[in-house]
């Protein structure tokens, strides 16, 4: 047998075997019951000779954890950690240490999955409701989603929507308010192009008169902080037969009259400032409020209050779940990874803080900032608005002066134009950075206590914009003040739901690994935190070495020649690959190429995401083996020819099949000048085995929050950078701001941040430098062995739809239950929650094929948790051939009343014909530690037709 990761260890290589599962006994025996001698056999088994790589990856050799925490730390000190009064939605922030241990440094609510089985997911549920309660109660709206992955795409999400909506208007045109920060101007614009919509940027007090458009949107308070009313510009707009979508500051909607009462359609912003790090552009939550009325046309995910079946409350994803998996390229939107584990920190700090902690924060920012006006119109300086919050904008004819004077003093300002300077102050301002401001400004020594004792009132705010309802009034913003109680609430929740840190998550396509602890530490160090998105570049040295060095690791990992960073989530990495295809073609002034080929089987976010990039979706239809139909697709490129703009394809293949023909599939769609789309999904039986860019594709998005280890959050963060061939590198993103080297900004911009999601990327480097050349490959491969053993001893009890030629899987299986269902009645739901009772989370269900379950182990269990669940799949079958036999009734059995929950077993009343026993412990681990699902199965169906998406009422949560 050939060296495994566990003989013949190096120190530096000891990560290796942290993160790979099974150990050398346990490999002997899973190659033994596959009938292969090695590991390498295995691979050669599976994957066509043509495309496996033969050379070894030009990675370094791994490094121990503590070597790689040493070497980011020195990367991390290159970055400066200045005051930042930036703004532009991006301000410095206190994250309270018991959500920072709590929540963001905890196992159990990072490694979660998005919670599609809410049963065994009732505490981030919870959490995401009192997220929509927040935003409904901030912004004054009906209905709100459980976040978006930043301002900037809310704000063009909001735009597609009012377009849906406003189907009688046949007005093209969608106005910005020029007041908008540029960098959601810059996300709208480019999603405005491929949608065939025209922008018009103007100040609606003048430019809306006379103008056909059908949606506007303002910035409240404005990009330079001044506050207006808003109700004459939306009755306008409202008059006109267009919606209006504002994008408000969180913080200012404590103390300003809310866009709702206003009569805004949407509302729209980010949650960075509700104790979530700046980590220079993210990952941060938005918030996406709307009337009700356009729910059936919103974006993203609602979370909505249901009933189980014991008729007790309980929470699910309502509505959008797996919307674009289900419509396709009708979805509403690409929308995929939302920004869960920073939805709840946000949320978790409203709790925390509660209304009156937040009306103190929020006073006290505004009490600064007109301590500080006041202090500069003392010293002769030129206030540009007379109105704010946070921000003021000063003219000067010295800005020069003013910056260096700032750069001195470790502090940054925004320059607005020549004369032009704007200042933003947030909840870490104290005083005496106030008496440091002007003196910055000024250049004089002023005492901003002596300004702060003499000044009556902070005018900043009109009279008449000031807040008077109540916000936040529900009891779990009311209740959980001391760190005690919210130490404890934040427990409860977390014990209702099941992370990897309590077991296996064995989904099919969603790569549920280790997040190692050591590539988590450097993601809450301040300095990669606390760094504005758009400070000078020269104070990021230490995030320019890390981009750059991920950016070659990645390269190399994939076969691309460059690659960007920008997407923050895998749907709009595939946004962002599809645009620099659109733009390459339109370079050599091939504008007709508007056919996107997407097999059948494909994620439903390629179709999605080709609609949205104003590309017309064909389907390729897929073989009895469930493969690509090469005959389909050569009749395609027939038909269509040079109309043929790309092809997207997942390798391996959705069916879990390294399929053979991969590269003529290339080379097919290359002869009539189309370009291959390899999506990255499944990369995790890719590295250091073939690369996509090696083996045909021109472009690839990866989810770095599967094959590169950050951790899914609940449902986000995510991170999609692409990889691209070389003659599509000169069409990636670029951004107005803040340039990313290498680009152009003419190509678009898919993301608020120049680089995404920055503060989560040091979790890859980690991951890369601790496993190195060896350990990268041998991630791949045992992540392959763990796959082909779990089929080959589920295939004895459930057939495996679709295998290669040689009867081996890639690193996912899929389970066909169909012949099951069609003998018992039993469903691959009953399975899924059969298996909540044995403390596992589902496989992924009815995905891509209905009837099934789609499971992926990952190289990162061990041949003990294999069993586990193994064991746990056998018992089920044998439950099922009870129901076949008639010893257990259809509507009576393990199954079918699955999950079981306390209230069953505890219940005075017995009328099953199983024991509580087999009800809750099926299998005899359970006896040393179970985790209970904490409502019944809940009612789908009653929750979509009585849709809440609020905080249960007052006298329900005291009930």
């Amino acid at each position: 047998m050939s060296v495994t990761p566990y003989q013949t260890l190096a120190h530096n290589d000891e990560f290796i075997s942290r993160h790979i599962g099974p150990n050398s006994a346990q490999v002997e025996a899973m190659l033994a019951e596959l009938g292969v001698n090695t590991v390498e056999e295995l691979i050669e088994k599976t994957v066509p000779n043509g495309i496996l790589k033969k050379d070894e990856l030009d990675l370094a050799e791994a490094v121990s954890e503590q070597t790689a925490l040493a070497e980011i730390r020195e990367i991390a000190q290159k970055n400066k950690v200045f005051k930042s009064y930036i703004g532009m939605g991006y301000h410095d922030t206190y994250v309270p240490n018991v959500i920072l241990r709590n929540v963001l440094e905890n196992p159990g609510w990072y490694t979660a999955y998005t919670p599609y089985q809410p049963e065994i997911a009732q505490g981030r549920l919870e959490g995401l409701i009192n997220f929509q309660q927040m935003a409904m109660d901030l912004t004054g709206m009906e209905i709100a989603n459980a976040s978006m992955l930043d301002e900037g795409t809310a704000a063009a999400e909001a735009m597609a929507m009012c377009k849906r909506q406003m189907k009688k208007n046949k007005s093209n045109t969608f106005f910005i308010d020029a007041a908008t920060h540029p960098q959601t101007i810059a996300v709208i614009e480019t999603r405005a192009e491929h949608f065939g919509f025209d922008i018009k940027i103007g100040n609606p007090e003048t430019d809306l008169e006379g103008l056909e458009y059908f949606g506007v949107l303002l910035q409240y308070p404005g990009t330079s902080g001044e506050i207006k009313d808003l109700t004459a510009i939306i009755d306008q707009a409202h008059a006109a037969d267009a919606l209006v979508t504002v994008a408000a500051d969180i913080m200012s909607l404590i103390l300003l009259k809310s866009p709702g009462s206003m009569g805004a359609d949407v509302v729209v912003g980010t949650n960075q400032r509700f104790g979530v790090p700046m980590g220079f552009g993210g990952p941060h939550a938005a918030f996406f409020a709307f009337r009700e009325k356009y729910k059936r046309s919103a974006p993203g995910r609602i979370i909505g209050v249901s009933i189980d079946a014991r008729g007790k409350q309980a929470y699910r994803m309502a509505m959008q779940t797996r919307e674009q998996h289900i419509r396709r390229e009708k979805a509403n939107s690409n929308i995929c990874t939302s920004q869960v584990l920073l939805a709840l920190m946000s949320s978790f700090y409203a709790v925390y803080h509660g209304p009156d902690g937040l009306r103190r924060i929020a006073h006290r920012i505004h009490r600064l900032t007109a301590v500080l006006a006041q202090g500069l119109e003392q010293a002769g300086v030129k206030l540009v608005h007379n109105t704010f919050f946070d921000t003021l904008a000063i003219e000067s004819d010295s800005t020069a002066d003013i910056l260096a004077r700032a750069t001195a003093k470790e502090i940054n300002l925004r320059q607005l134009g020549e004369e032009h300077i704007t200042l933003s102050l947030n909840e870490t301002t104290k005083l005496d950075d106030v008496s440091e401001l002007l003196e910055v400004i000024t250049g004089q020594a002023i005492d901003a206590t002596t300004i702060e004792a003499e000044l009556a009132t902070s005018e900043g705010i009109p009279a008449e914009l000031l807040r008077t309802d109540d916000i936040l009034s529900h009891p779990v913003f009311n209740r959980y003040h001391s760190e005690t109680e919210m130490l404890r609430y934040l427990k409860r929740l977390e014990s209702k739901d099941i992370a990897l840190n309590h077991s296996m998550i064995p989904l099919g396509s969603c790569t549920m690994k280790l997040n190692a602890t050591s590539e988590m530490i450097p993601v809450t160090w301040p300095e990669f935190g606390r760094i504005h998105p758009f400070a000078p570049i020269d104070q990021a040295e230490g995030y320019k070495q890390l981009f750059t060095e991920l950016q070659k690791m990645l390269q190399e990992c994939t076969g691309y020649d460059a690659v960007s960073l920008q997407p923050n989530s895998g749907a709009q990495g595939e946004y962002a690959g599809l645009l620099a295809i659109k733009k390459y073609h339109h370079s050599k002034g091939e504008f007709d190429r508007d056919i996107c080929l997407i097999p059948s089987s494909a994620h439903g976010t390629n179709p999605a995401s080709a609609q949205m990039a104003g590309m017309k979706v064909v389907v390729t239809k897929c073989d009895a083996n469930g493969n690509v139909c090469m005959d389909d697709i050569r009749a395609k490129v027939e038909e269509y020819g040079q109309r043929i703009s790309c092809i997207m394809v997942t390798y391996p293949s959705t069916h879990g099949v390294f399929e053979e023909e991969i590269v003529e599939l290339c080379d097919l769609i290359h002869s009539v000048g189309g370009q291959v789309y390899v999506d990255g999904a499944n990369m995790n039986a890719l590295v250091g085995i073939a690369g996509p860019g090696s083996f045909g594709g021109d472009v690839s998005h990866l989810n770095l929050h599967k094959t590169f280890c950050i951790p899914h959050g609940g449902g986000g963060p995510g991170m999609g950078p692409i990889g691209v061939k070389e003659h599509l590198a000169p069409f990636v993103a670029g951004h107005p701001v803040q340039p990313v080297p290498e680009t152009d900004v003419s190509n678009g911009v898919v993301s608020a941040a120049p680089w995404g999601s920055a503060s989560i990327l040091p979790i890859s480097y980690m991951y890369i430098k601790m496993m190195g050349r060896q350990g990268m490959k041998q991630a791949s491969q045992f992540a392959m062995l763990n796959a082909n053993y779990m089929a080959k001893k589920l295939g004895e009890h459930y057939p495996i739809l679709f295998k290669g030629k040689n009867g081996f899987v890639a690193h996912e299986c899929l389970l066909d239950l169909r012949p099951l269902k069609e003998a018992s009645g039993i469903t691959e739901e009953d399975i899924a929650k059969r298996l909540n009772d044995f403390g596992y989370h589902a496989p992924t269900m009815s995905f891509p094929v209905a009837g099934t379950l789609m499971i992926e182990p990952t190289e990162s269990e061990s041949k003990e948790e294999l069993d586990r669940f193994i064991e746990a799949m056998v018992t089920i079958r044998k439950e099922i051939a009870q129901v076949e036999s008639g010893e257990y009734p259809k509507d009576n059995n393990p199954l079918h009343n699955a999950p079981h929950t306390q209230d069953d077993v505890m219940s005075d009343e017995w009328d099953r014909p199983y024991s509580r026993e087999i009800a809750a412990r099926p299998a005899s681990w359970l006896k040393q530690h179970k985790v209970w699902p904490t409502v019944n199965r809940i009612d789908n169906v009653y929750g979509d037709r009585n849709l809440v998406c609020s905080c249960p009422s007052i006298e329900e949560y005291m009930d």
